[in-house]
C-alpha cells in the first residue's frame, strides 16, 4: 500500500480517473485490494480562536488551494485546534500548585502549574517516576500529563486542555461538513501520544464520527488458507499516525484529508480502541 504526501499546489495529481470510479466499491468489498492513499494536507494561513468554525477554516482553505472534498475522503483535525475553538484553554496564572506538585516540578525542573493540571485533568495517575507523569484522563486516554500541553497555544503563559467530549465534536464537524458539501465524510480528531518500550511520539485517534475505528478479520481466510483468529486492526490509529507525516507541530498544517482508503461507514465511538482495565496487562 503506497502512501504518497502529496503538495496543494499538485491538485490536478490528487486522484486518477480510475481511483474515482472504484472508490466506493473498495469500501463496500469485504476483501479490498491494495490500493494507493494519499494525504493532502489542509495548512490554516491564521490561528483558530475559540468560537471559530472550524469547518469554515477547513473548506475555506480548500479553496484557497484549488481543491475541494470528494466522496470517499477522511478529514484528520490534530486536537490542539479542537481545543482551542472550543475555548478549552486555562490561564495558568490562575493555577495555585499544590505543595507536592510544587516538590514533584522542582525536583526534575518542570512547571507545577502544569503538574497540577495534569492531576486535575486525570481520573488516575498510572505512573510517577523520573519526572514523567503517566496519567489515565477521563476519557479513558492513558498518556503523559493528562494531555494537558503548553506548546503551541501562546509561549508558556496559557495550557491547552484536551477536548471535553472528542467525539462529540467529531461528531459536529462530520455534521457541519455534510451540510455544507452534501458529503460522507469521516472525521478523526487525533493526538501525540508516547508508547511503552518504543522512543518518539505517535498520533492516536481520540475523537471519531462516521466511520468504524477497527476492522475486524477474524474469521477470514489468509492467502494460505489460515483462518485469522485475533485480527482486529486499530485503522483509526492507523489513519492518524500516517496523518502525522504531514500535520506536524512546526508546520502550520493542524488537518489532512486522507484520500483513497477503504472504510466501513458507522457512527463511531472511541472507546471501542481502548482495551478494558480487566483485560490490560501493563498495568
Amino acid at each position: 500500500m503506497g502512501i504518497r504526501r502529496t503538495n496543494p499546489e499538485h491538485a490536478g495529481a490528487f486522484v486518477s480517473t480510475t481511483a474515482r470510479a472504484t472508490q466506493a466499491s473498495r469500501r463496500k468489498s469485504p476483501n479490498p485490494t491494495a490500493a494507493e492513499i494519499r494525504l493532502i494536507p489542509i495548512p490554516l494561513k491564521t490561528e483558530i480562536k475559540p468560537g471559530d468554525s472550524l469547518p469554515d477554516e477547513f473548506l475555506t482553505a480548500l479553496r484557497q488551494n484549488g481543491l475541494a472534498f470528494e466522496s470517499g475522503d477522511i478529514l484528520i483535525v490534530k486536537h490542539k485546534i479542537v481545543s482551542k475553538s472550543e475555548g478549552q484553554i486555562v490561564d495558568l496564572t490562575t493555577i495555585s500548585p499544590s505543595a507536592d506538585s510544587r516538590a514533584w516540578a522542582k525536583r526534575y525542573n518542570l512547571d507545577p502549574r502544569v503538574i497540577e493540571l495534569s492531576l486535575r485533568e486525570s481520573a488516575e495517575v498510572i505512573r510517577r517516576k523520573n519526572g514523567v507523569l503517566i496519567t489515565e484522563t477521563r476519557h479513558g486516554f492513558i498518556c503523559a500529563n493528562s494531555g494537558v500541553d503548553v506548546s503551541n497555544v501562546d509561549g508558556g503563559s496559557h495550557a491547552l486542555l484536551l477536548p471535553a467530549d472528542p467525539d462529540r465534536s467529531a461528531r459536529r464537524i462530520h455534521r457541519e461538513l455534510k451540510k455544507r458539501t452534501a458529503l460522507h465524510i469521516p472525521v478523526l480528531i487525533t493526538d501525540t501520544f508516547g508508547r511503552p518500550w518504543r522512543e518518539g511520539l505517535v498520533e492516536f485517534c481520540i475523537g471519531i464520527a462516521g466511520m468504524k475505528p477497527i476492522r475486524d478479520d477474524r474469521g477470514r481466510g489468509d492467502p494460505h488458507g489460515y483462518t485469522l483468529r485475533a485480527s482486529l486492526e486499530a485503522i483509526a490509529d492507523e489513519l492518524a499516525a500516517a496523518a502525522g507525516l504531514v500535520c506536524g507541530k512546526l508546520n502550520r498544517t493542524p488537518a489532512c484529508i486522507i484520500r483513497g482508503f477503504s472504510y466501513g461507514s458507522a457512527t463511531g465511538r472511541t472507546r471501542d480502541l481502548l482495551r478494558p482495565k480487566a483485560a490490560d496487562l501493563f498495568r
